[in-house]
C-alpha cells in the first residue's frame, strides 16, 4: 500500500553519507522532531535525476530552508558509496543523502518502480515528500517518465 499524507513513516532503515563515512540511520529516528523535504529519484547518475532533480534542490536549498524545511533529504535505491560520488560530483552539500540500497525504503512506503527493461531491477519512484517529525505532510509522485511535481519548484510553490 502506498503511503498518504497523514500517515507516519514506517520505521526502516537508510544508510547515511557523512565526512566520517556511511552511517545506518532509522527512520523513525531521522526525521524526528524536524521538517524534511525528502525527494526520491530512481537512481543516482541517470539523465533526469542528474539534470533537473537534483540541481533543482540544490539552488531552491536556501528558498525552502527559509519556508521553514529543516533539512533536505535525497534517497535512491542505490548503494552509500555510489550516493556520496554523486553528491561530490554535483557539489550536493546542502542535500543529505540517504542511501536505500535494498529498497527497503522504497517498499515500505509503497513507491517502487520495475526498472528490470533498463537492468536496474527495483528502483524507486521519483517523488517529493514533506515530512513533518515523521508524519508526511504533503506527498507529490510522478506519473511514469514525467518530471513536474516532485520538482523543487513544484514543493516550494506547495510550502
Amino acid at each position: 500500500m502506498t503511503i498518504k499524507v497523514a500517515d507516519r513513516l514506517p520505521t526502516t532503515t537508510l544508510v547515511k553519507v557523512t565526512p566520517e563515512g556511511p552511517e545506518q540511520v532509522t527512520t523513525t529516528d531521522f526525521f524526528a522532531g524536524k521538517r524534511v523535504a525528502l525527494f526520491a529519484v530512481p537512481g543516482a547518475f541517470t539523465p533526469t535525476c542528474s539534470a533537473q532533480h537534483l540541481p533543482g534542490f540544490i539552488a531552491q536549498a536556501d528558498a525552502l530552508k527559509a519556508k521553514g524545511v529543516d533539512e533536505i533529504v535525497c534517497t535512491s535505491v542505490n548503494d552509500v558509496f555510489v550516493m556520496k560520488a554523486w553528491g561530490q560530483v554535483n557539489s550536493a552539500s546542502a542535500i543529505t543523502m540517504l542511501a536505500d540500497g535494498n529498497a527497503e525504503f522504497a517498499k515500505a512506503v509503497g513507491l517502487t518502480l520495475d526498472g528490470s527493461k533498463f537492468g536496474m531491477g527495483t528502483r524507486s519512484q521519483r517523488y517529493t515528500m514533506l515530512i513533518d517529525d515523521g508524519v508526511v505532510e504533503q506527498l507529490f509522485v510522478e506519473a511514469p517518465g514525467e518530471f513536474k511535481v516532485s520538482s523543487a519548484e513544484h514543493l516550494l510553490s506547495a510550502l
